[in-house]
């Protein structure tokens, strides 16, 4: 019988000093219950479909509420546990976006100013904007499309490689691009490489300085790093297992890696904690002014139903009306959601330490619903719902890695 360990608590000293002066509006509506049985089923679930472990972690306005499933160690059989620490993916795409909207508050950057403006030479297109980049509307091939198209070659092949920025750049442009500038939304690591280019380019520093000094720093972030090109996780972590592609192969630790691959795109190591601390920051203004965070918040439809993206960050639309803001990650051995109400006030972080498994990650994405909606999950627009009687629900397609491959 798979054990699945709920602690409810309280933040110890949970209040964060604003970074501005301005927080952004928000909805004050306190919103339905948490349904922990629904979280707990939730996470039996992704066991039953082959996740090691899994666990959640939701706070709102103080009161924490914990659940873990599973292993974290498929070798020592410790248990999972909210505080271990994992790869998020391209969850790493927002702090990639608020770093450049804090450049365009100190007006370094202007979001509709061509890339080739401050990264002069690096497309063939002067149309590309910074502001269709942040919004993955540049029309630019993901190349890990061609990099992840054989799932565990693909990985270790690059495991242990350095790319340049610009070595990945040229990877995409090896291809067609998939749209004129600002035509259409297609999802692109390609994207986000260029974004922490950006970052490097106008502030001098490496990602990892300006993500440590502009949010990891003043946000108390304990548990967040950019380790790249290092491979190793620091201290306690779960660790990450890759699905094969070969029904019945077994599972490959993918834990250590340099994620070289995705740098800005997809390369920090946090914790569910952390998480919620950044979400619930930048939602209620203390991390951009409020006029950069309505930037991110000009949502456009995206690929997938009840979705749209802003400047990375996500939309999702839930089965009992409310939207929540955030992001998915799609790492090897992890998948992460990562979302939170208007207001910031209620927030979620939660992740499986597999990847490659689009069962898993759909039914992981049910945890937003008995977050957000408390009890009303199986209402319309559910992925459960939406399945015709008698057949298995759509498979939620992950977009981090190889998002044009039929991987699922």
């Amino acid at each position: 019988m798979t054990s699945v360990r709920v602690l409810v608590g309280t933040v110890a000293g949970a209040v964060l000093l604003p970074l501005l002066a301005s927080p952004a509006q928000a909805d004050s509506s306190t919103g339905p219950a948490v349904d922990l049985a629904g979280l707990r089923g939730v996470l039996r679930s992704a066991l039953a479909q082959g996740a090691p472990g899994a666990m959640v972690r939701v706070e709102d306005r103080g009161t924490v509420f914990r659940t873990a499933a599973g292993v974290a160690d498929r070798g020592s059989k410790r248990a999972m546990d909210d505080t271990d620490r994992f790869r998020i993916g391209s969850v790493t795409k927002t702090f990639t976006a608020v770093v450049l909207l804090q450049l365009v508050d100190e007006k370094k950057l202007k979001l509709d100013a061509p890339v080739n403006r401050y990264l002069p030479g690096l497309l063939p297109d002067d149309r590309i904007t910074v502001r269709q980049v942040l919004g993955h509307r540049s029309g630019l091939y993901d190349y890990t499309n061609d990099m992840f198209a054989r799932t565990v070659p693909g990985f270790e092949a690059v495991r242990k490689r350095v790319f340049t920025p610009e070595e990945l750049v040229k990877l995409s442009l090896r291809k067609p691009r998939t749209s004129a500038p600002g035509a259409m939304y297609s999802y692109s690591n390609t994207n986000f490489v260029i974004a922490g280019m950006l970052v490097e380019k106008l502030t001098g520093n490496p990602v990892r300085t300006e993500y440590q000094n502009r949010i990891i720093a003043p946000l108390r972030l304990s548990d967040t790093y950019y380790v790249h090109p290092g491979t190793k996780i620091p201290g306690r972590f779960a660790r990450g297992y890759l699905t094969p592609d070969q029904a019945g192969a077994p599972l490959v630790d993918a834990t250590e890696q340099t994620v070289s691959w995705a740098q800005g795109a997809g390369a920090l190591i946090s914790s569910t904690r952390d998480l919620n601390t950044f979400l619930s920051a930048l939602l209620r203004g203390r991390l951009t002014s409020a006029t950069q965070l309505a930037q991110m918040e000009r949502w456009l439809p995206s690929s997938g139903t009840g979705q749209a993206y802003g400047l990375g960050l996500r939309r999702r639309d839930l089965s009992c009306g409310v939207s929540v803001y955030g992001h998915t990650g799609a790492v090897q051995g992890f998948y992460t959601y990562a979302f939170a109400s208007k207001d910031g006030k209620r927030t979620l972080a939660a992740v499986a330490n597999t990847s490659n498994n689009g069962t898993v990650l759909t039914t992981m994405l049910r945890t937003l619903d008995s977050a957000f909606c408390g009890k009303a999950t199986k209402a319309v627009g559910s992925p459960a719902s939406r399945a015709p009687r008698g057949k298995a629900a759509p498979v939620e397609r992950h977009e981090d890695m190889a998002p044009a491959v039929p991987l699922d």
